[in-house]
């Protein structure tokens, strides 16, 4: 039957999503996330849960896209489930306050009650969270259903034992004396033509479209699946960000980490360009073989690197085929990119990048 499907149509359904698809587009995305950050400024604590910190005891986690699904062949979290449990408990002992952006659980691909049931171990790990208040919970476009199912309230109260309020965003107010700087934080969808839009929209696409196009076996078009679009859609948070009096920004969505505005492979050749200046003929070579064994698996660059300014962050995800997870922690008077790896028997916490965040006022 999905053979005979897939042939009759594949064809109007792939004209579909490129007419209609996801493809980033830079007014839309920006209009959308200015609308949700002056609601934030106007209605705090409606949609957008904002809280202070100070840079001395600021104390955050921020992971993404687990995509928790069915334990079935297509679920992305299985071989992630445990370097995440690991991670989990970590910041749970070191009293880190949790913040899940988005995606949280795979609903475009299965119902909620095979979700709930087979990730109940990393539910009942998150509800230690909840029950000391340590633990926000954001909509991303995968779990969209948490916010257009009229019996979505019950499901979480199954769930995680009481009422669970699912914001749009996050606004880290972090304050050092004087200064002030706003750390706006959400999944990163908003402006996104497939999955941003009105009620009818939403729960066209993560009720019927998207089910249809992974049952036809269709690429998404989305930017966690294309490495082009994973570029264009950073840039335009970035640029975002970069606007005078817009907060520094953390999201998801594109699966891909940024620190500070890079990607690994741009910070790599922001690297070799001071090695090259240093004329650091060492330097040079390792770095040039880093660059060309990380542009077997990515090789888009933004062509002004060298200038960008430390506006954007992302937190890649948690569902890398190879089990590792990466986030994003504020803590220590720092802001980190972090990577959670299985080294045989053991989970092991490797820091990517560092910055203190003093460096965002």
């Amino acid at each position: 039957m999905r053979r005979f499907l897939q042939k009759i149509l594949t064809k109007p359904v792939t004209w579909l999503a490129n007419k209609y698809s996801s493809r980033p587009n830079l007014e839309r995305v920006h209009s959308a996330l200015t609308d949700l950050y002056e609601h934030s400024k106007e209605y705090p604590g409606k949609k957008v849960m904002v809280t202070e910190a100070t840079v001395s005891n600021a104390r955050f986690i921020i992971f993404s896209d687990q995509h928790k699904g069915a334990k079935d062949g297509s679920d992305d979290f299985m071989m992630c489930e445990g370097t995440y449990m690991a991670a989990l408990e970590f910041y749970y002992q070191q009293n880190f306050h949790f913040i899940s952006l988005g995606d949280e659980e795979e609903l475009w691909e299965n119902t909620v009650w095979p979700v709930k049931a087979k990730n109940k171990d990393s539910i009942d790990l998150q509800k230690k969270f909840l029950l000391q208040q340590r633990y926000t919970k954001v909509y991303g476009n995968h779990d969209i259903f948490w916010n257009n199912d009229p019996f979505a309230g019950m499901h979480l109260y199954s769930m995680y034992g009481q009422t669970l309020k699912i914001y749009d965003a996050v606004v880290l107010k972090i304050t050092e004396g004087e200064k002030s700087v706003p750390i706006f934080c959400t999944h990163g969808h908003q402006g996104d033509g497939q999955s941003d839009g009105n009620w009818f929209s939403a729960w066209f696409v993560s009720r019927v479209w998207a089910p249809l196009q992974s049952f036809l076996q269709i690429n998404l078009n989305i930017p966690s699946a294309s490495a082009a679009l994973k570029t264009a859609h950073n840039f335009f948070m970035y640029q975002w960000s970069e606007k005078e009096k817009n907060p520094v920004l953390i999201t998801g969505h594109t699966h891909q980490p940024v620190f500070a505005s890079l990607t690994h492979l741009e910070r790599l050749y922001k690297k070799l360009d001071a090695a090259r200046q240093g004329d650091d003929t060492s330097l040079i070579e390792k770095l040039r073989k880093e660059i060309r064994f990380k542009q077997n698996e990515y090789d888009y660059v933004i062509g002004n690197y060298a200038k960008m300014k430390p506006y954007y962050f992302n937190t890649g995800c948690c569902s890398y085929v190879d089990g590792d997870i990466t986030g994003i922690e504020i803590a220590d008077g720092n802001i980190r990119l972090i990577k959670w790896t299985r080294k045989e028997d053991n989970y092991e916490r490797i820091l990517l990048e560092e910055m203190p965040l003093s460096q965002l006022f």
